[in-house]
């Protein structure tokens, strides 16, 4: 069965780093899109970024372009989310989900066929 794992979640200081990882057990994602979503407390899942199978080209929602990176390690079979320059509103349980039907990216949760459980983040002023 596949089951797809965040880890690296962890309570950080505002201005802090963290580095989440996303990783498939029982199938390999390398060639498909992964993307990486959000959700606070009391608020809609938020789309986070994403990152193309085909190409390994990224791409990030306005509100965390310039801080966070999304890479992947194909040989490793893992996808990372590095986080820079955290803030409170980063607070949130951050899930990474797969789209086994596609090579391309999407910022739409819909369009996911899998999900982890996710890791939560909480940045503290």
């Amino acid at each position: 069965q596949v089951q797809l794992v965040e880890s690296g979640g962890g309570l950080v200081q505002t201005g802090g780093s963290l580095r989440l990882s996303c990783t498939a057990s029982g199938r390999t994602f390398s060639t498909y899109a992964v993307g990486w979503f959000r959700q606070a407390p009391g608020q809609d899942r938020e789309f986070v970024g994403t990152i193309s199978g085909s190409t390994g080209i990224p791409a990030y929602a306005d509100s965390v372009k310039g801080r966070f990176t999304i890479s992947r390690d194909n040989a490793q079979n893992m996808v990372y989310l590095q986080m820079n320059s955290l803030k409170s509103e980063d607070t949130a349980l951050y899930q990474c989900a797969v789209r086994w039907r596609s090579f391309y990216g999407s910022r739409r949760s819909n369009d996911y066929d899998y999900w982890g459980r996710g890791t939560q983040v909480t940045v503290s002023s």
